[in-house]
């Protein structure tokens, strides 16, 4: 495909032409889970948004050609607070939180990436970077903590385009009389009593966050690499802390060429976070809602615009999906997407401009022939939607329903005779009652047909 790739690079604060260090070898990574507890919705969208990239990717240079790092953060203060709090091992919380993690990319349909690397996995790399570090005056020893020295890197703040002082006036810095200045950053800090440790030069301790991702990228993608992508939140302190590091361990003028990053989930329009209760956890939907429903809600608005989630969201797009399902086949050999249909996805990941796309090629899919249909299942699968057979989306619908099929039928029949009898108010009541069940009805040629909603 001759069609360049656009993405919004927040180093440069505009949207520029893909260009890969090397097209036959492009490097992404994306922060991934620190496993503490169960992932939110909110940790969806990164997950969905990225997924994409990488589809884009390999349509673009192939399916060999990109290596896509997603991590795992299992070490971390919030890890050892939950283990405690739960009352479980820190290994046991970690591993099960790992295969629910994975269990929602299931469930939402994601590709695995090239590697899924733990963090715990990677400390004689991290003690290697530290260690170099320290011998180049970027970092310093105090009282067996580990600093990277903020003043020493002078592109500090050009990912958030602010200056340092107002980026710490804007953000949580952790205070300690250890720091030579109150913007260092911890690279390695000691570990008291029963806390998980490792041994290094500077005592028993563990790795800061930023210095985890720094390691797992370089091991995995180099010293340089093409895409670094995450949550908008991450931009300030720990993307620009990952910058910081990477680029003076590593001797090189840039870490990542492009940062991409994701606008956040809301719920009447405040920010989805547990300081103000109204996280959604991604298990909590796997009951009542298909994974593709929750997928498509995900790529309703472009990923730099905040998504505000509710019913009418979730409602509408799994009416979407049943009417789309009304033309799935299943295919044998998938269409060729042309330009034009992926043409939103190439200009900076336009979901909602490749959805408008998928809603015309439904449309004549609806009216054609097969060609019309493989051309349309196979623009669903490419963003992992359609990836179920009808009956399986059917089954789904009727599992999740509180009323069985006899009953629907019993209900039918009370309502025609009320409808006989003129009590048009019970006729209606039964109506409204078999629709809060999820069974819609239809009077149609003097008979009365129904349908999962």
């Amino acid at each position: 495909m001759n069609k360049d790739i656009f993405l919004t690079n927040n180093l440069s604060n505009k949207k520029e032409k893909f260009i890969p260090l090397d097209q036959n070898n492009i490097g992404m990574y994306v922060c991934g889970p620190t496993v503490y507890d169960n992932p939110h919705i909110g940790n969806a969208r990164p997950l969905v948004i990225f997924d994409i990239l990488y589809k884009v990717l390999k349509s673009k240079y192939g399916h060999d050609k990109i290596t896509y790092i997603r991590n795992i953060t299992d070490v971390d203060d919030k890890i050892i607070k939950s283990s405690k709090e739960k009352n479980i091992s820190i290994l046991d919380l970690t591993n099960n939180i790992i295969a629910e993690f994975n269990d929602d990319c299931n469930y939402l349909n994601l590709e695995n990436p090239s590697q899924q690397p733990k963090a715990t996995e990677h400390i004689d790399l991290m003690i290697e970077m530290i260690n170099s570090l320290i011998s180049k005056g970027f970092a310093y020893e105090a009282n067996n903590h580990v600093y990277f020295e903020v003043s020493k890197f002078s592109d500090y703040g050009k990912l958030s385009n602010k200056k340092l002082e107002d980026l710490i006036a804007g953000s949580r810095v952790e205070v300690s009389k250890n720091k030579k200045k109150s913007e260092d950053f911890v690279l390695w800090k000691p570990s008291i009593n029963d806390e998980p440790f490792w041994d290094s030069p500077w005592g028993k301790g563990r790795p800061g966050w930023h210095l985890e991702c720094s390691a797992m990228s370089k091991k995995y993608l180099g010293n340089v690499f093409d895409i670094h992508g995450g949550g908008i939140d991450l931009i300030f302190p720990h993307h620009e802390n990952e910058i910081a590091q990477s680029r003076c361990v590593n001797d090189t003028k840039v870490f990542a060429n492009y940062w991409v990053h994701n606008a956040f989930i809301t719920m009447s329009n405040e920010k989805m976070a547990k300081s103000t209760g109204n996280i959604l956890k991604i298990k909590d939907f796997k009951d009542n809602i298909d994974g593709q429903v929750l997928k498509l809600a995900l790529m309703s608005a472009h990923y730099k615009q905040p998504l505000d989630w509710n019913e009418k969201l979730l409602e509408d797009c799994k009416n979407t999906i049943d009417k789309w399902y009304e033309v799935y086949k299943v295919l044998k050999d998938k269409s060729v997407l042309n330009e034009d249909i992926l043409s939103p996805l190439y200009d900076d990941l336009n979901t909602p401009g490749y959805i408008a796309n998928l809603h015309k090629l439904y449309d004549k899919a609806l009216k054609g022939n097969d060609a019309d249909k493989n051309l349309f299942v196979t623009a669903c699968n490419f963003i992992g939607i359609l990836n179920k057979t009808k009956e399986e989306w059917l089954e789904f619908k009727k599992k999740k329903l509180s009323i069985t099929e006899a009953d629907i039928l019993k209900k039918i029949e009370l309502r025609n005779k009320a409808r006989e009898d003129k009590d048009y108010k019970q006729a209606d009541l039964i109506r409204d009652e078999l629709l809060d069940k999820g069974v819609l009805i239809e009077d149609k040629d003097g008979k009365t047909i129904w349908k999962f909603k």
